[in-house]
């Protein structure tokens, strides 16, 4: 019996798994391609689910890991050479976002580009720096505490996928997301650029962050990769877990 039992359950899993994995009732579907549906929807699951799902694989959004990344690596050996890279970094503020434009999503998903924009309005990257330098004669070697701010940040993600069938469902694949961002200011707090001297690392940071501008435009492309990882894993565990279909009303609704 135990084992007709056992078999049973094993049969129920199977069939389950078949169906795939659902939204929680209480996230509204919409249908193919209603922008502002999907608007309102996305910005509901944010409200209500800062931690995450993860029956469908939804990370959490309110603080989410980030790969390790080298922010800046100029050639050593010249006279001027920096090597900025950037450990155990955590991003916090994505629940915070509010979608304020949804483009695509259309029932062919590979027709267009989608593009989702959002507004946030604090964003913190915390995290540990290395930092190698020669400025002509001048060397440094610093190890510390980094934390980042990025106020009034507004997001534009561009994201291209292709379609994938598993149990005769529709699975999104992301082949590419490219992310463009605009801010207000950035905040940067370095710790321990120079231990021998608290008070050149005062200066530095506020060199920095008077020159912030300067400093954003020379490393943006480095953080536009840093979030394109992050984004692109965030969108990919959902659309790996729920098919594209599973996730909009039926065309008879």
């Amino acid at each position: 019996m135990h084992k007709y039992s056992l078999l049973f359950v094993i049969l129920l899993m199977l069939y389950k798994t078949s169906l795939g994995i659902e939204l929680p009732d209480d996230i509204k579907k919409c249908h193919f391609g209603d922008s502002q549906c999907l608007i309102n929807t996305i910005n509901d699951l944010i409200r209500r689910y800062p931690n995450g799902i993860p029956g469908i694989g939804l990370a959490p959004l309110n603080v989410t890991q980030l790969d390790d990344i080298s922010i800046v690596n100029r050639p050593n050996g010249a006279s001027v050479w920096l090597s900025f890279y950037l450990q155990n970094l955590t991003n916090k503020g994505f629940n915070n976002a509010t979608i304020t434009q949804v483009i695509g999503f259309n029932k062919d998903p590979s027709s267009s580009s989608m593009i989702i924009k959002a507004h946030i309005p604090r964003l913190i990257h915390k995290g540990t720096y290395n930092m190698l330098s020669r400025i002509l004669l001048f060397r440094a070697n610093a190890t510390g505490s980094f934390c980042s701010e990025f106020l009034n940040f507004r997001l534009e993600m561009l994201i291209k996928t292709i379609q994938e069938y598993r149990n005769n469902k529709r699975y999104l694949r992301i082949y590419e997301l490219k992310p463009k961002v605009d801010l207000q200011r950035w905040i940067i707090s370095l710790d321990s650029l120079y231990t021998e001297n608290t008070d050149m690392t005062i200066v530095m940071n506020n060199v920095i962050n008077e020159n912030w501008l300067e400093f954003w435009q020379e490393l943006e492309p480095s953080m536009l990769k840093t979030f394109e990882l992050c984004l692109t894993l965030i969108l990919k565990r959902v659309f790996d877990n729920v098919a594209y279909d599973d996730l909009f009303l039926p065309d008879e609704y």
